[in-house]
């Protein structure tokens, strides 16, 4: 019986390495052998080879799949069994039996390959060739190892505790009930159709991803592999070796621009994806192809020859560097028309100089007066043609003032306008801070440089 025990205690400390799939494939019908010892009255001979010959019996098995842990299994045997020990003290018996039994497995079904098991249920047993022939009830429980050899094909080591509920077959009436003991060896074989809908090689009741599509290689579970573990599966990532991110395609993207950071020439600003190697990636806020760390004027759209900025007036000179940017001028003059002394003086004609308040383009009552006698003064000579030039204090930014000048420029002219004097005559530019007629490190020079000029100019 050593024999017996050695090999069952050695299988039950083997790993646990391999996956089954019996949950897809849930009725077994299996084959059964092995050895069938008696104990009762005449003697204790379970795991005694005293008095015992090699009783053999075989069978068959059914086996459903209840869930991971249990499965419930029915079983039949033919077979001999009894003891010997003297002429008095013997007795042989032919035995059918059958029982019914669930098993609970210790692991999951479907995770491990080796698996220890327990049993319990009940039986009925059918002796013959004895002076007390009969039927008895008895109540099977035991243990067992099943190690699954391939997905269908498993190999089951059972031993199998079963006491009856009689005390006369052996021919003794005492204190023991008869009762039996087999060792057995079993070959179960699975039965079942496995559905594999995307054919991955995981069956659909353990796919956690059933629509992978052909052909992309899949975890235990089903999923696509992810080797850097982004959450981006490999046969969608374009760095399937590096973290990355979805909006770059699996790939790292430091500034979040969906521009890769192996192709990004700004790798820590978010930019524009470009077909300039040279550019792509960088910032290009009015989106004219000059990059905001080359571009003159980013909030711009202009043009690569002139540094992303325009040429309004077309006069070569950019914007930013023209004082005059809507008439073409010269750069002497910084871009302004060069103005010939007027023949006509200006006070003559009533242009005087308009002041406003800091940092304010409105023209205030008093000085509205003063341009509706320039007004008339222009209509008498229509032939007059008018320069109105904006200026401002040094106080603030200077592309602040740049627009402030311009726009009391603007103002002077729409007023202009709106009293009959035609656009064509007056040209309105602004020149900031450039031209000052105070001191502006005092309040009364700065008063003296909030002006609009009006200057006549053939």
């Amino acid at each position: 019986m050593k024999k017996i025990l050695t090999p069952l205690i050695l299988l039950i400390a083997l790993p646990s390495l391999l996956l089954a799939q019996n949950a897809d494939r849930k009725f077994a019908l299996g084959l059964w052998g092995g050895l069938t010892q008696y104990n009762g009255d005449l003697g204790q001979g379970f795991y005694n080879n005293k008095g015992q010959d090699n009783y053999m019996h075989i069978g068959l098995s059914a086996s459903w799949y209840v869930n991971p842990h249990f499965d419930f299994s029915m079983n039949t045997t033919v077979g001999t069994f009894g003891y010997r020990e003297d002429a008095l003290n013997n007795f042989d018996a032919d035995q059918f039996q059958w029982n019914a039994h669930m098993r609970v497995s210790l692991f999951k079904e479907e995770r491990f390959k080796v698996n220890p098991y327990a049993l319990a249920g009940v039986g009925i047993s059918s002796l013959n060739k004895l002076k007390t022939p009969g039927v008895d009830l008895f109540f099977p429980y035991g243990a067992g190892l099943k190690i699954n050899i391939t997905p269908q094909l498993n190999l089951l080591i059972q031993e199998t505790f079963a006491y009856t509920d009689h005390d006369t077959r052996d021919r003794e009436a005492k204190d023991n009930n008869d009762a039996f003991l087999m060792h057995s060896l079993g070959l179960t074989w699975n039965f079942g159709t496995v559905k594999d809908a995307d054919k991955d090689g995981v069956s659909d009741k353990k796919d956690e991803c059933p629509n992978t599509p052909a052909g992309v290689a899949v975890d235990a579970k089903g999923c696509p592999l992810d080797r850097d573990g982004d959450g981006i599966a490999d046969f969608l990532d374009s760095c399937p070796d590096v973290k990355g991110v979805a909006s770059a395609k699996g790939c790292p993207d430091k500034d979040g621009d969906s521009v890769v950071d192996s192709l990004d020439r700004c790798i820590d600003v978010a930019g524009l994806a470009t077909e300039d190697p040279a550019t792509n990636g960088c910032p290009d806020k009015d989106g004219d192809g000059v990059t905001d760390a080359d571009d003159r004027c980013p909030e711009v759209k202009g043009t690569l020859a002139l540094h992303g900025c325009v040429d309004t007036d077309n006069d070569s000179i950019i914007d930013p560097d023209d004082a005059c940017p809507d008439v073409a001028g010269t750069v002497a003059n910084k871009g302004c028309p060069d103005v010939e002394e007027a023949e006509v003086d200006s006070a003559m004609m009533g242009l005087q100089n308009v002041y406003f308040e800091t940092s304010s383009s409105k023209i205030s009552e008093g000085y509205q007066a003063v341009l509706d006698e320039a007004a008339k003064n222009l209509k008498e000579n229509s032939e007059v043609i008018i320069e109105i030039v904006g200026h401002t204090d040094s106080t603030g930014p200077e592309s602040f003032n740049k627009s402030l000048s311009k726009n009391r420029a603007n103002g002077v002219k729409a007023y202009l306008v709106r009293k009959g004097i035609s656009s064509k005559r007056m040209i309105a530019t602004g020149v900031s801070s450039t031209q000052p007629a105070g001191d502006n490190n005092t309040e009364e020079g700065r008063a003296k440089n909030r002006r609009v000029e009006l200057k006549i100019k053939n």
